[in-house]
């Protein structure tokens, strides 16, 4: 069974960075595409990053020239390296993976961005 974990998260002031990780143990598959998404209290869950396998990234408007997605070396590893976080970055950070059309979704890991 594949297990989806994210870690990294925390409480950070405004203009803080903070380094999200990603990995999924169980699989004997490579996700094609993995990204992070999040969710702020009362809002609906929106993408943040996504990187193919040829590396190929889309960050959304909110985040881009702040944030950085990248592979690790290790299969199924992807990180989200978060700069001059905002309050508005506060929310759950998801990891989710793609293989052949089924997606696999971690827990979450809280960020909260505040003075």
């Amino acid at each position: 069974q594949v297990h989806v974990a994210e870690s990294g998260g925390g409480l950070v002031q405004p203009g803080e960075s903070l380094r999200l990780s990603c990995a999924a143990s169980g699989s004997i598959f490579t996700f094609s595409v993995m990204g992070w998404y999040r969710q702020a209290p009362g809002k609906q869950r929106e993408l943040v990053a996504i990187i193919g396998t040829g590396d190929g990234t889309f960050y959304a408007d909110s985040v881009k020239g702040r944030f950085t997605i990248s592979r690790g070396n290790a299969k199924n590893t992807v990180y989200l390296q978060m700069n001059s976080l905002k309050p508005e970055d506060t929310a759950v950070y998801y990891c989710k993976g793609r293989h052949l059309g089924d997606d696999y979704w971690g827990q979450g890991t809280q960020v909260t961005v505040s003075s």
